[in-house]
């Protein structure tokens, strides 16, 4: 993942200003229902800030992080308080938050480590919390100008999750890019602990 860390370090910028703008209210309408109003958010891989953004403006108490140091920055003049520069792997929050948002961040962890990064997003969250994450829709792992990413489908999600935790229940299901000029599919997952 490194590589992928150096990446949006050094175009941080062009980044924040592809995707701060972009209207994700129709993700946010499935997930903020099933968090308790007012309740507590991890943006797991915040990028810009714009999810984290969006939550606190409506009552919500964000926690954010990312591995780059530079989008931390950006993010954190975004949401106005400091925003974490964290790895997965390096999150220490046990039963912390209501609700774990993990928006096209997981796709940059390498195949071999999406278990341990699941078991440590999913640990953070409280009894009956919910998780969203959402992947790019495919079956491939590739590296693709200077980042990794692991597309998903949802067998393959499925198997890997309910290799950590048998009982979970899925919602899955696929949208198109809401970026303008891009036409990918993402699959996206609700996880209910």
């Amino acid at each position: 993942m490194t590589d992928s860390i150096e990446y949006y370090d050094q175009n941080a910028q062009e980044f924040f200003d592809g995707t701060v703008g972009v209207d994700m209210s129709e993700l946010y309408d499935r997930f903020l229902p099933l968090v308790p109003d007012g309740g507590s958010i991890l943006d797991a891989g915040c990028g810009s800030g714009r999810d984290a953004v969006a939550f606190q403006s409506k009552g919500y108490e964000v926690t954010a992080f990312d591995a780059s140091r530079s989008l931390c920055e950006l993010a954190s003049e975004q949401l106005g308080k400091p925003v974490h520069c964290l790895r997965f792997e390096e999150i220490e929050w046990q039963r912390a938050f209501d609700g774990v948002w993990a928006c096209a961040s997981l796709l940059h962890v390498q195949r071999a480590n999406l278990k341990e990064a699941f078991e440590v997003l999913l640990g953070s969250l409280k009894p009956k919390g919910v998780m969203y994450c959402s992947f790019k829709l495919g079956d491939k792992g590739r590296s693709e100008n200077g980042r990794i990413f692991t597309d998903m489908t949802a067998y393959e999600l499925q198997r890997v999750l309910k290799d950590i935790f048998p009982d979970l229940t899925l919602e899955i299901w696929v949208t198109e890019d809401q970026r303008p000029n891009r036409s990918e599919s993402w699959l996206n997952a609700l996880i209910f602990m």
